[in-house]
């Protein structure tokens, strides 16, 4: 079984997720870590909610 891979986007080529940097040109790697996205999506929604939330009780 082989590993998931990405595509630089600098050369092109794939390599195997994981590595801090492609193998072939030293470009850096391009994923972010779920944990971080996970955190952001969190952010995000919670800065939708506070918005929404004072367009609501702000008076007109």
């Amino acid at each position: 079984m082989t590993a998931p891979q990405t595509t630089c986007l600098y050369c092109g080529k794939p390599y195997a997720i994981g590595p801090d940097q492609c193998p072939h040109c030293q470009a850096p790697a391009h994923q972010r870590p779920q944990s971080k996205l996970r955190q952001f999506r969190w952010f995000f929604i919670l800065l939708a909610l506070f918005c929404l939330a004072m367009i609501l009780w702000l008076p007109r």
